[in-house]
């Protein structure tokens, strides 16, 4: 079964992202993203640690020790970019300034129901960072993620079992096998990116998919 590699993934995120959008690319593998941003379009990117207008990552032995994102990798700055307080960056992200923030994930339920910062298990150390302000406060969520866990399991549920981060905010799913939209009637399959069949991912995936129009 072929899949789509990480950077296939980040690439696939990127080509949704439109011109002027404010956007916030989780910590993990959403920042990948910022690498395949179209040149010919203009889009801001934020972090919470207090950063507007990011550019890729930068070349190695060119980093900036003093600028980096919430997740401490090193970026860039376009110009007009800026930096400054987190406290105002959080309420960029409570006050519904963001269009789009793509989140990774444990799980993603049917209903839009995500779950990214803790998987229950005894021994996991909790890190919510600001996934809580960001999934109830961007406009769009979208959530970047392998399908399937390394014992075979679906990543997309019917319940979340792991502790959740926000009720029914996800609207979209980009996966190495698939674009699923999160929709009241349930999942939509906008795009298979695998080589396998609606059958195929309906089977993988565990829970009820519905065709795109």
């Amino acid at each position: 079964m072929k899949r789509l590699t990480r950077d296939q993934m980040a690439q696939r995120v990127a080509q949704d992202i439109a011109e002027g959008a404010y956007v916030n690319l989780g910590i993990g593998l959403p920042t990948m993203v910022a690498n395949h941003l179209p040149q010919d379009r203009e889009i801001f990117l934020h972090s919470e640690n207090g950063v507007l207008g990011m550019g890729p990552a930068p070349l190695q032995g060119e980093e900036d020790p003093d600028l980096i994102n919430a997740g401490k990798q090193p970026v860039t700055l376009l110009k007009g970019g800026a930096y400054f307080h987190h406290a105002d960056s959080f309420a960029m992200m409570r006050g519904g300034h963001l269009d789009i923030c793509v989140l990774g994930a444990f799980q993603v339920s049917v209903k839009g129901d995500l779950a990214n910062w803790h998987t229950g298990a005894p021994d996991a150390i909790p890190a919510v960072g600001g996934a809580m302000d960001l999934a109830l406060g961007a406009k769009d969520v979208y959530v970047m993620m392998e399908h399937l866990t390394k014992s075979g399991e679906s990543k997309v549920v019917a319940e979340c079992s792991y502790p959740l981060t926000a009720i029914g905010c996800v609207s979209r799913i980009y996966t190495d096998l698939a674009v699923l939209d999160v929709t009241p009637e349930g999942l939509v399959v906008r795009e298979i990116v695998s080589d396998i069949s609606f059958d195929e991912l309906q089977k993988l995936t565990g829970v009820p998919l519905a065709r795109a129009a």
